[in-house]
Parts: C-alpha cells; structure tokens; sequence
C-alpha cells in the first residue's frame, strides 16, 4: 500500500470517528437484570489499589463458584492486567472502532476474556487529549447493552471506577441506578479519603434526589495500622469490609501480576472474608465529612492545621501602597 492510500484511509478512519462523536447519545437502560445481579460500582483515587483489590476478589468470588464479570471503567485500561498476567486485554472502545471501520459488528469474543472462572473486559477510553473519558464510558455501555448484558445472568458484575475524576460519565452507575451499591477503596492519607468522601458525597446527593444506590462500605489497603481510614468509616457510617496490610510480599506479588487471593494461599482467608463481607454488606446512605473534618484525622503537623491565613496586600503585589480612588458608580437613593 502506497503513501497517499495510506494517507487516505487515515483521512477516512479520522472522519468517521469524528461523526461517530458527534452523534446524539442513546439514553442508558435502566431495566432490571433479568437473574439477582449485584453490580458493584468501586472507586477509589488513582493508584490506591482498585485494580489489585477487585482482581483478587473476582478470582476468589470464582472460586467459590460464584459467575462474576469484572469491567474495567477506567481509561487507563489496568484493571484486568493482574487478573491476565500483566497481559493487555482490548478494550471495547479500540475494537469497536476498528470493527467498525472494517465493516463487523462487535461480538462477546472480541471484547469479553476469562481466566479460572472470572469474565473480564476494559472498556478503555479516548487518547490523551483526544476525548472525554466519561464520554468513553457511556459509549462502552451502549455497546455491553446491545451485546446482550442485561441477559447475562451473573452473580456479581463489579464495575472499576476512577474516583478522582468528578465528571458525570464516571458517577454514570450512582446517577442512573446502575448498580446496587458502591464501594470505596482507600488507605491512611488524606487524598484517597478525599476521593473516598467525594463518593459518599455523590451517593448522598442522589439519593436526595430519588436515586437508591448506597455504600456498602470500604476497604483499607495498603493499612499501616494508623487508624485515619477506620476513623473516616465510622465517621461517614459505613463499615470496613476488610483491611489489607501494607505488606511486602503483598507489593512484591502484586508488582509481579501475582493472584494472591486463592483459596490456598496465605491471604486466601482475607479475601474470602472481603467476598462475603462485599456479598452481604447492605446499602447504607453515607454521612460525607466536611473538609474540616476530614482534616481532623490527621495531626496538625500532617495537615498543616496550625498555619494561619494571612490576607496579601496590594503592597504585595506591586510594590506600593494601595491608592483609594474616588468611584464612578452611581448610587440612586432608595426610593
């Protein structure tokens, strides 16, 4: 194939993507499954160890004989690379777009893969700077409802969310009654309980507006016996589903794509633990902190909380001292 061929089937390929975004999105269904599904939506700051968490549940939900889907709704596309091995796995969007472009329609082999038991697939996203992640979510579902999702009948569908990201593509699941409940991921630092509370908060402002998702509770990862996440739980009213120790072997397999949560594995009672505990947990309606509260967890000396604000001057800023000048504004009498 010559240049200038190339060159246009690039100009095509770029031209429908374009049309493809500009289209209207279809309303997302709200229908009830058609078996008793959990779908379980987890979020968590980037990084806190969603991926790790929900990968190892998922193996020990499978092997307890549970049908568990895990979907990766972050546009990372990480979620599933511990379950596989380290090994990449197509995402929706990607394949999608290239079946589309070859004139196929997406079936369940190109986009769904599975290891010992448990389903899995990424939804993926847009290119840095080239799209809207929420949007890529959106579009990720479309595509699982035309594929047949809602008749799939599985015990547990666990969805990965990005916490940290607050556009409404990512609370699609809280927003529009998609799951049952939420989890929170997160650890003894202040940013991941930020993102934590930003949840609960989501969850709150839903539920004042009719919606029925509530939190089921949080895992503590990385729990270096500090207290601030336990503290943030019981303060926001939900339970901790289990503490995950910051654990050398457990870094060290995790940085290696080991599977930690089998049943004859030494953390293998951890995680049958969280599965049940994830299985039973009711959904509660959160209490979100205040800032000033969340800060409270943490000592002064972490959190800065003995600086005192002090207003800049226009001196400050130029060099000289404010000037007060008579003002233009006219000013009519009350009547």
């Amino acid at each position: 194939m010559n240049t200038q061929t190339t060159t246009e089937h690039t100009v095509q390929f770029v031209d429908r993507l374009r049309s493809e975004a500009s289209e209207p999105l279809e309303p997302i269904s709200t229908k009830e499954v058609t078996k008793e599904t959990q779908i379980i939506a987890i979020y968590g700051k980037g990084g806190i160890g969603k991926s790790f968490t929900l990968a190892n549940l998922s193996y020990m939900m499978a092997q307890q004989g549970k049908k568990v889907l895990l979907i990766g709704c972050d546009p990372k596309s990480d979620t599933t690379s511990l379950l596989f091995g380290g090994k990449a796995c197509p995402t929706i969007i990607e394949t999608s777009s290239r079946l589309k472009l070859a004139g196929q329609a997406v079936s369940i082999s190109d986009v769904c893969f599975k290891r010992d038991g448990v389903f899995a697939m990424e939804l993926g996203g847009p290119e840095v700077g080239r799209g809207c992640g929420g949007r890529g979510i959106i579009h990720g579902f479309e595509t699982l409802e035309k594929l047949g999702f809602h008749d799939w009948g599985f015990d547990y569908v666990l969805l990965d969310f990005l916490g940290d990201v607050v556009c409404g593509g990512f609370g699609l699941p809280i927003a529009r009654d998609m799951c049952q409940k939420v989890i929170v991921v997160g650890s003894n630092d202040l940013q991941s309980l930020y993102v934590a509370n930003n949840v609960c908060s989501a969850v709150e402002y839903f539920r004042k507006l009719g919606g029925n998702v509530g939190v089921a509770g949080m895992v503590i990862n990385k729990d270096d016996g500090t207290g601030e996440a336990q503290a943030f739980a019981a303060n926001a009213g939900i339970p901790v589903l289990a503490a995950i120790p910051a654990n050398e072997d457990i870094r060290r397999k995790s940085a290696s794509y080991e599977i930690i949560g089998k049943p004859d594995s030494e953390w293998g009672s951890l995680f049958a633990d969280l599965a049940k505990n994830v299985a039973e947990a009711p959904p509660m309606r959160p209490k979100p902190q205040t800032q000033d509260e969340l800060l409270g967890l943490f000592s002064a000396d972490t959190v800065g909380r003995n600086v005192v604000l002090e207003p800049a001057t226009l001196f400050d800023m130029v060099g000289k001292n404010e000037v007060i000048k008579p003002s233009l504004e006219v000013i009519y009498d009350q009547a």
